[in-house]
């Protein structure tokens, strides 16, 4: 069975990026809530701070639709490779 990377990059993508997205928007609502896993991301994702703002928000989580997309098709790509 192969995998398909155009939709796993998909899912993978919207999934993280709507994670940061509902985590940033909480945390700005409530500034105790997700702030482990904002500083995360922060120290992966330059130019992110979790205490930034919306813009900062939005910066987050475009950072992690390419990065879960990229990483996503990357594991996609290499299951069908090692599968076949």
């Amino acid at each position: 069975m192969k995998l398909s990377c155009k939709a796993l990059a998909l899912s993978s993508a919207l999934l993280w990026a709507g994670a940061i997205l509902f985590c940033g928007i909480a945390h700005l609502i409530w500034p105790s809530y997700g702030g482990a896993l904002l500083e995360f991301a922060a120290s992966i994702y330059p130019g992110y701070n979790p205490s930034g703002g919306a813009s900062s928000v939005l910066v987050g989580t475009l950072y992690a639709l390419l990065d879960a997309g990229i990483g996503g098709a990357i594991f996609a790509c290499l299951y069908n490779y090692f599968a076949a």
